[in-house]
């Protein structure tokens, strides 16, 4: 039997060394380590800092006060019922929390639906709405993906910062998700084990049916983004900067995207919708 874990360490630096001895195969696969803090007491500090009506109105913005709560709620430091009652109670009508506990909501259904599908979460729920054979898509992540070494300044700090952090913002997951499939024409569950390999608040329910919730085997059409809509929610920070600002993938109208990524299908209505995949 193995000696218990330590528990005291002078400080930060500290644990991360003996972490990094005690699970050899983990640094093998990356040695960042999330600078997120777990237990209870940062996640009680992170849940009395939350503000659901910022958090509706700029809950799409990168910089927009989002809770960064998942991986406490993943990891069960935090119930979502907590987090619902932190919010009515930051409310001053319940109207005003209604977008915050309507995610939690869409967690607890990812979760309910895990449980009677299980290991069916890795299999396409629907066909594909994109015009394409699953067998066009390939099985594999390219490594320059992985790795943020794609030239796409966008996509590459959010590969760098899924790694070296444990956490995307749920807007920029929805970004990712969709190059990674329709852009780059590979398999969404790829894309769902490279997040699942480096996200604290990963789990199969919420990661996988999302990633089928772009590539459209759980929705009723592809998610799509233009140029327009990154640089909107992002500030800009990315297109002044990359490489290949001049040669965007993005950057097109919806109509030109959907004719250019999957021809011959009817274009329908792009316009910001309602997402079900919350890790706020």
């Amino acid at each position: 039997m193995t000696a218990d874990l330590r528990r005291d360490f002078a400080d930060r630096d500290d644990l991360s060394v003996y972490l990094r001895e005690q699970f050899p195969g983990a640094t093998a696969r990356g040695e960042d380590i999330s600078p997120i803090r777990g237990g209870r007491r940062s996640a009680l500090t992170a849940l009395a800092r939350i503000d659901p009506v910022r958090y509706a109105a700029t809950r799409n913005d990168l910089n927009g006060a989002v809770t960064r709560l998942s991986p406490y709620i993943r990891h069960g430091v935090l119930s979502l019922a907590e987090v619902r009652d932190a919010a009515l109670a930051r409310a001053i009508e319940p109207g005003q929390a209604y977008k915050l506990v309507q995610e939690l909501a869409w967690r607890d259904y990812w979760r309910r639906l895990y449980a009677e599908i299980g290991a069916g979460v890795w299999r396409d729920r629907e066909p594909l709405k994109t015009g394409k054979r699953t067998d066009r898509y390939a099985p594999d992540l390219p490594p320059e993906i992985e790795r943020g070494e794609t030239g796409l300044a966008c996509m590459d700090a959010f590969a760098r910062e899924l790694r070296e952090t444990g956490y995307l913002h749920n807007h920029a997951r929805m970004w990712v998700a969709a190059w990674v499939v329709h852009w780059r024409g590979v398999r969404w569950q790829a894309g769902a084990r490279w997040f699942l390999r480096h996200l604290l608040d990963g789990d199969p329910a919420s990661n996988n049916l999302s990633w089928q919730w772009v590539a459209s085997t759980f929705s009723s059409k592809p998610y799509l983004f233009n140029r327009e809509n990154l640089a909107r929610y992002t500030g800009n920070r990315y297109c002044r900067e990359c490489p290949l600002r001049d040669a965007c993938p993005f950057d097109a109208p919806y109509e030109e995207l959907q004719a250019r990524l999957f021809p011959g299908v009817p274009s329908p209505d792009h316009r910001p919708a309602a997402r079900k995949d919350r890790r706020r």
